[in-house]
């Protein structure tokens, strides 16, 4: 039997900045926190889009609504297909109003420009100049 897994990526943007968060990912590894944008999964039979939007929701606090599909992704665990999309989501809330879940560290509202000093996957960062958000 074919498993399958979407994940969701929300990209929160709020005028010219896009909300970063730290979380922990090993105490094994050198840099124990890294900074990425929000990320969840999509519970059975919920639509990514709806996903997203309570994933942001849910680690942050912040409201947001879909604007676009940025791009996607996938990848094999054993034999189960993990299906990734990055959403850009808009909010109107202020930069102040982020409230983060106990899963992350700490919050930073950064310029495109600036995606390379924070965000250290080089796939990702592909994937948004593909997306052409830099």
């Amino acid at each position: 039997m074919n498993k399958y897994r979407i994940l969701v990526k929300g990209i929160v943007k709020k005028n010219n900045k896009y909300l970063t968060v730290e979380k922990w990912y090993d105490d094994n590894i050198v840099e124990p926190y890294q900074w990425e944008f929000i990320d969840g999964e999509a519970e059975f039979g919920e639509s990514p889009d709806k996903a997203v939007v309570r994933t942001i929701q849910e680690q942050t606090g912040l409201i947001t609504e879909v604007d676009k599909v940025l791009y996607t992704w996938t990848f094999m665990i054993g034999s189960e297909c993990n299906l990734g999309l990055a959403y850009l989501c808009l909010t109107e809330q202020d930069e102040d109003d982020v409230m983060l879940s106990e899963d992350l560290h700490d919050a930073k509202w950064i310029e495109a420009m600036d995606f390379e000093n924070y965000i250290h996957n080089k796939r990702m960062l592909e994937d948004l100049e593909k997306a052409e958000l830099y």
